[in-house]
């Protein structure tokens, strides 16, 4: 297995926020999907989570997890406030989802991926794992032409018109869930188009910064924070506006809150507000989907697929990885 590695200071965010996250992402994906399609959750998650924890543990940083999930499912987690690194490194905010479609990867469907975000520490939003309401569209709009105060109507009208199309011809992204039967009633009343998703609203934040490849116009609905957070840092690199507010359904979660610096329960964040600093994001498939390639199992070796995005650069990097000595490992 690797080494703890110290690193240079003004080299530090190039190795660490590149090649270094992706191996904790990769080792997080490649753990879930050696359970791929045994129809357990919760130990599919907790292998990535242990993987997860462990190479984050090797990085030469000082690490917090600000924003990580389990506490609203009682699922495995890095819980938030977790410190992380071998302390020979900056302070950084770490925000994390070791297994974004637990049941996608339960049942060996497409689209689960392992994804986290690291920033510099105050730059990524602090708070309990819950859920957060969504709006989000891709780049080259005007500012402004998403509001997720208004009525979704007023939303893919203004959409279509800055696209220059009839709103019946904007294709809406949405989780398949009980809670949006009448949003997803009023979006078809319209004629426009829905896809619902069972899960992955990391990758359905994704998906409308290239409409052309994907067909999805606007992402909207509720879904959980962490998936926020990692989506707006994400969209950060590669353009797009995307709006988020918190939901507070008990007295807990907002007592928990505000010990985490949260003073506005009815705030509506920007994107900048959720992700801001230089932040990376990087996410490994774990099972195939539209976003990334899943874990190949070979005879001698495995094969992953990684997606890096830096907003300080406005890079995105794909990196298809062979791992021989981690074959060895899994495979024996």
């Amino acid at each position: 297995m690797s080494e703890i590695i110290t690193v240079k200071p003004d080299k530090l965010i190039e190795r660490i926020l590149t090649l270094e996250l992706v191996r904790v992402t990769e080792r997080a994906a490649v753990s879930a999907a050696r359970l791929r399609g045994r129809g357990d959750e919760k130990a599919a998650d907790q292998a990535a989570v242990d993987a997860m924890r462990r190479e984050l543990n090797r990085l030469p940083i000082d690490g917090t997890i600000v924003i990580g999930e389990g506490e609203r499912d009682k699922a495995p987690m890095l819980f938030i406030g977790e410190k992380v690194g071998n302390k020979n490194g900056p302070k950084v905010d770490i925000a994390v989802d070791p297994l974004e479609g637990t049941t996608l990867c339960a049942k060996d469907m497409p689209g689960s991926i392992a994804v986290m975000a690291m920033a510099e520490a105050g730059t990524l939003l602090a708070a309990p794992d819950l859920y957060m309401q969504k709006i989000a569209v891709g780049p080259g709009y005007p500012e402004g032409i998403i509001d997720l105060d208004a009525p979704i109507e007023d939303n893919i009208r203004n959409l279509a018109k800055a696209k220059g199309v009839e709103p019946h011809e904007i294709n809406t992204l949405i989780l398949d869930r009980p809670r949006h039967a009448e949003l997803i009633s009023r979006i078809r009343a319209m004629g426009a188009g829905i896809r619902l998703i069972s899960d992955g609203d990391v990758a359905g934040v994704i998906f409308t910064a290239n409409p052309e490849q994907t067909g999805i116009d606007l992402y909207v609905g509720i879904g959980a924070a962490p998936e926020g957070v990692l989506a707006a840092g994400a969209l950060r690199c590669i353009g797009g506006q995307m709006q988020g507010r918190l939901i507070f359904d008990t007295e807990e979660s907002r007592t928990r809150a505000a010990s985490m610096g949260v003073t506005d329960f009815n705030k509506r964040y920007d994107m900048n507000e959720l992700a801001s600093g230089d932040v990376i994001v990087a996410a490994t498939g774990v099972t195939d989907g539209g976003l990334l390639k899943g874990v190949h199992f070979g005879k001698d070796v495995i094969t992953t697929e990684t997606i890096v995005y830096r907003s300080a650069t406005g890079t995105v990097r794909r990196i298809y990885a062979e791992h021989r000595e981690l074959a060895k490992f899994f495979l024996d």
